[in-house]
């Protein structure tokens, strides 16, 4: 059985652009929201929810210690705000489930094993998808799927996602015929064709100015 992953939070007060005050103090603003609760700003300290995004990721729950609230709030990281330059994450939302229904999450595509295709070099793998879109009960997410690609022997050899076993009762709505990664013949390298050397045309056509020259002087003597 699973450790229950816990992380504690306060309700936040502060709003906007005055939350870079809260940043530079070591706390992280989110939210929790969710499709039977009412949206509620909070704040954590940055490496506390840092430490346990290391562990839950964006699939494996997270049970919210609001204070003053009774009870644990079972959610699932959601829409994570970083910054372009620093990856500093700057905000954090969290979406409340309720453990009796399903619900929707992007799990990550793990591929494992070693293509013989790949390994005799006949071809190179295509990693076509890298998460996999999953419907179950929020306690039954798995944390990943893994696609044995063992059995990629030849070019154009491929695995869709009917090909997938998966954890029982989880299902997926994606379409079943679409590819997960398949064997792809090397590319040649092509040869660039020589570029003649351009300085004869060059001096071709300098010799053909210098002659049209000399037909309008002589034209003009004329």
């Amino acid at each position: 059985m699973k450790t229950e992953i816990k992380l504690n939070v306060e309700k936040r007060e502060i709003l906007g652009r005055k939350v870079k005050k809260l940043r530079e103090g070591g706390v992280l603003p989110a939210n929790i929201y969710g499709p039977k609760v009412e949206s509620l700003a909070i704040q954590l300290i940055t490496e506390d929810f840092i430490e346990i995004y290391k562990e839950s990721g964006e699939t494996e729950l997270v049970y919210l210690q609001v204070k003053g609230e009774k009870g644990n709030r079972p959610v699932l990281v959601r829409h994570l705000q970083v910054h372009p330059v620093t990856n500093r994450i700057l905000h954090a939302d969290f979406l409340q489930v309720d453990l009796t229904e399903e619900t929707t999450a992007a799990v990550p595509v793990v591929f494992a094993n070693e293509a013989p295709a790949v390994k005799k070099s006949k071809g190179i793998l295509l990693e076509l998808i890298n998460e996999l879109e999953v419907t179950c009960l929020p306690t039954d997410i798995p944390s990943e799927i893994k696609v044995d690609i063992s059995g990629l022997k030849e070019i154009n050899d491929v695995i869709s996602i009917k090909d997938l076993k998966l954890p029982p009762k989880v299902k997926t709505a994606m379409d079943p015929e679409e590819p997960i990664c398949k064997i792809e013949a090397p590319q040649e390298e092509k040869v660039e064709d020589e570029v003649p050397e351009e300085t004869p045309a060059e001096e071709t056509t300098e010799t053909k100015d210098e002659g049209s020259k000399d037909a309008e002087e002589t034209t003009q003597k004329e």
